[in-house]
């Protein structure tokens, strides 16, 4: 990627490094920058900025921001995402040209995964 990305997604966070792994690890997304203040991940033109918040997160947050990010296995990556501190949620979905299901990262972040036909 060079500069700026033009689209993606920023997801606050008070522990950059441990939420970073999560993307890392489940979607093979990599570092392309990193600072005190913010983590950049990107795949497949994909950005994903981790960044500290510059205001106090209450304690009960929602937002209305949900990635939908897709996977080779549904199962595994639902396996994944719980060892690596996540959850899965119950339920899976389908239409002609994907399956859908849905988890939460570190911080509870919801994450509809999708896997597409073969």
């Amino acid at each position: 990627m060079s500069g700026p990305a033009q689209n993606g997604v920023v997801i606050y966070s008070g522990d950059l490094s441990n939420l970073s792994a999560f993307y890392e690890k489940l979607f093979g997304m990599r570092v392309v920058r990193k600072t005190n203040d913010f983590i950049s991940l990107e795949t497949d033109g994909f950005n994903l900025i981790i960044h500290v918040p510059p205001f106090d997160m209450p304690e009960k947050t929602f937002s209305p921001i949900k990635l939908f990010l897709t996977v080779d296995d549904m199962a595994m990556s639902r396996e994944e995402a719980v060892k690596l501190g996540g959850k899965a949620f119950e339920g899976e979905w389908s239409n002609p040209v994907f399956k859908v299901s849905n988890i939460a990262d570190r911080d509870g972040n919801h994450i509809q995964l999708r896997q597409f036909n073969k």
